[in-house]
């Protein structure tokens, strides 16, 4: 980040404001772990914080300190937008285009408050007065991290702040396995635990709260999971009918692509999850090496992300959809069989 950025936002933050901060839609473990993070340093220094997310979120998310002030776009829209326009600060984290907020798109572009921008996926919009975009961090909450070191205040992460920002990091980088994770990450981990973050505690949280029904939709995802091993490439699909079978809740395919990521031999993984209610298809695509899903995401699926990890979009059908998908691949025959060493 920029010193005279930073120093703008000091001088900024000097005094008590209204502030919004706003993830994406549908957010994760790295949303609502840097919002909540950002909200309660905020509030400890004396500013009017607010964290309004675009719709609600996995239950494993929501012990998380401050889990309680969240409020919700889709069901409490006229509090939210009051809010909004009402804000001096909009901070927008873990997204870097209007877009990903879903219906707020048009409340957050048409809003009149200074944008602060922290965000580390690739292609940033430029609609922020202050952009801390980095794709080399490995999640958000490891820039808020530093955001609140570069503004001279680490001191004041304590084992609230320290319990958020651990949540994102571990959930990014896939329990500190990704490639994104470096040496920095392992020491900014280590000091969040000295600050009072317990991470057995954390792990538990998010990791081990499996309901019956979500490890039998596992078991469903697992016995439609397909190869194509010409390709090194592994692909599930989840149909609307399955999800209601075994009473699917929003969270429950959080991870489940990496199981087809894990075979032997195989470096890029898909799954399709059929979503009647909105009419599309969500995608979710991992990968190994220098294999870009952020690439193919935005090529073939309206999505993006990173080089690792991208999502993706498409209104045809499931079937329609696979079929796309196995279409594609010969056109990227080279890339996925360049390095068999991984």
């Amino acid at each position: 980040m920029k010193n005279e950025d930073i120093k703008s936002i000091k001088e900024l933050l000097a005094t008590p404001k209204n502030i919004v901060i706003v993830p994406h839609k549908n957010p994760d473990g790295d949303a609502i772990g840097s919002t909540l993070a950002l909200y309660h340093y905020l509030s400890k220094n004396k500013h009017q914080a607010k964290v309004i997310v675009p719709n609600d979120y996995p239950s494993f998310l929501k012990w998380i300190p401050g889990n309680e002030h969240i409020l919700k776009y889709d069901s409490q829209t006229e509090e939210c937008e009051a809010l909004i326009q009402a804000a001096d600060i909009i901070f927008t984290l873990d997204f870097n285009a209007f877009h990903r907020t879903g219906d707020m798109e048009s409340v957050l572009s048409q809003s009149a408050a200074l944008k602060i921008m922290i965000d580390h996926h690739q292609a940033p919009d430029d609609y922020a007065t202050y952009m801390f975009s980095d794709v080399s961090m490995s999640s958000t909450c490891e820039m808020v991290y530093h955001f609140i070191d570069y503004l001279g205040d680490r001191s004041q992460i304590d084992a609230t702040i320290a319990t958020c920002i651990y949540v994102g990091i571990m959930t990014d980088t896939g329990s500190f396995r990704f490639s994104s994770t470096t040496s920095k990450t392992h020491q900014i981990v280590a000091d969040l635990i000295d600050k009072g973050a317990n991470n057995s505690q954390i792990h538990n949280h998010v990791y081990d709260t499996n309901s019956y029904e979500r490890l039998q939709l596992l078991g469903q995802a697992l016995s439609n999971l397909e190869i194509i091993s010409g390709y090194r490439t592994a692909y599930i699909t989840l149909s609307q009918d399955e999800l209601n079978r075994y009473n699917y809740k929003k969270g429950d395919t959080e991870g489940v692509v990496n199981y087809a990521l894990s075979i032997n031999n195989i470096i890029f993984a898909a799954i399709f999850i059929e979503d009647k209610k909105e009419g599309i298809i969500k995608i979710s695509l991992r990968s190994k090496g220098d294999f870009s899903v952020n690439e193919f995401a935005r090529a073939h699926f309206n999505g993006g992300g990173h080089t690792n990890a991208a999502g993706g979009r498409t209104e045809l059908s499931l079937e329609d959809t696979v079929e796309k998908f196995i279409s594609i691949l010969p056109s990227y025959n080279d890339a996925l069989n360049h390095d068999e060493t991984i």
